[in-house]
């Protein structure tokens, strides 16, 4: 099967363990306000079609880089909206001995998908927001799909990152990162916790492609916001990382 691929990054260190080959998958079903890859939503968009094999042969050229801990990580975009073409893909990266990462928001659920989580060594869970108003504000969807791929996660014994972009304003007030705390805190598949500190990086993009940025105003975090926000998580997770 042929999938719909943005781009690539080599020898990645930000998505995953380890270095990792990044693909950038085309298409996703969110329409966050701060996504830094406007030009990945759309599923027709930039992408090229690209061979399974194609990838297979990058991701083994580069495996004697990934060491014991790196490997390929597939993200977006949304790419479990090519679950069913991942699948066989995975199957084979797993027979040439490569670790394998998804980093999804966790919203779509099907056979394919549940397949595909069956599979992958880890899975990166991009959790917006627990408070149901603030995530549909934040993304224009509903949040409840997301919880119950993490609570998926977790009955099937499926390591998962927990990933929490803090915009001011928007995630980072304490009674909703205390009411993620306290639904998800106690999960033994939770390996890890990312605060992602907000940025706009990727407002030029917004600019090239006569498309709005609708955070406008909204600053990065400081310091202070991101210890802060750290110390709340720290109080319900083991392991919190600021990236």
């Amino acid at each position: 099967m042929k999938l719909k691929v943005h781009s690539y990054e080599s020898l990645g260190t930000f998505d995953g363990p380890g270095l990792r080959l990044v693909v950038f998958l085309q298409g996703c079903n969110f329409r966050c306000l701060y996504c830094a890859n406007p030009d990945t939503i759309d599923m027709c968009g930039e992408a090229k079609e690209t061979d399974a094999e194609h990838i297979i042969e990058q991701a083994v050229s580069q495996k004697p880089f990934f060491g014991k801990r790196g490997g390929i990580t597939f993200s977006g975009g949304e790419p479990t909206l090519q679950a069913k073409a991942l699948i066989p893909l995975c199957k084979r990266l797993k027979e040439q001995g490569i670790h394998i990462c998804i980093d999804s928001n966790g919203s779509v659920w099907n056979e394919w998908v549940e397949e595909l989580f069956s599979i992958v060594d880890l899975v990166l869970l991009d959790v917006k927001q627990h408070n149901p108003s603030q995530h549909q504000l934040l993304t224009e969807r509903s949040n409840e799909q997301t919880l119950r791929t993490a609570e998926w996660l977790e009955r099937n014994g499926k390591p998962f990152w927990l990933r929490y972009v803090l915009v001011p304003g928007y995630s980072d007030a304490e009674a909703d990162i205390r009411a993620l705390g306290e639904h998800l805190g106690k999960f033994e598949m939770v390996q890890r916790v990312e605060i992602l500190p907000y940025h706009t990086l990727g407002v030029h993009k917004y600019e090239a492609m006569g498309q709005e940025y609708k955070l406008q105003g909204v600053k990065e975090n400081t310091p202070e916001q991101l210890d802060r926000a750290k110390a709340l998580f720290d109080e319900y997770f083991k392991t919190v990382f600021v990236n």
